[in-house]
């Protein structure tokens, strides 16, 4: 993958954004084990992203892709319950939803064209 890669752009952007929030929700709300979940999934997306493009073959890139894209998929899971459970604000919620999915509809996009 190259420099200024948009995958590699946004999770990252995504995985600052989720440190912001969990910082928040434990200060804030007394929050540890939901917001530690979701730390571990938010940030696993952009360094499984990074790994990729150092990937040593085509199957070894899908591979991280799909590690990549399942942690989002547990992230948006997680971002659900905070919101829902009103450790995250309604706004805050679906913003960081938005991300997430954007991601996700990227390293599917991705996946399927490597695959292809």
């Amino acid at each position: 993958m190259k420099e200024n890669n948009p995958i590699v752009d946004k999770s990252k952007a995504f995985a600052i954004r989720i440190i912001r929030m969990c910082q928040h929700i434990e200060t804030e709300k007394r929050e540890i084990v939901l917001s530690r979940q979701v730390l571990r999934s938010g940030t696993s997306i952009g360094a499984n992203v990074r790994e990729a493009t150092r990937a040593h073959s085509k199957a070894d890139f899908i591979a991280k892709m799909q590690i990549a894209l399942k942690e989002a998929g547990e992230t948006e899971y997680w971002i659900e319950l905070l919101q829902e459970t009103g450790y995250i604000t309604e706004k805050v919620g679906e913003s960081m939803l938005a991300d997430c999915r954007e991601l996700l509809k990227m390293m599917s996009a991705i996946i399927r064209t490597a695959k292809e």
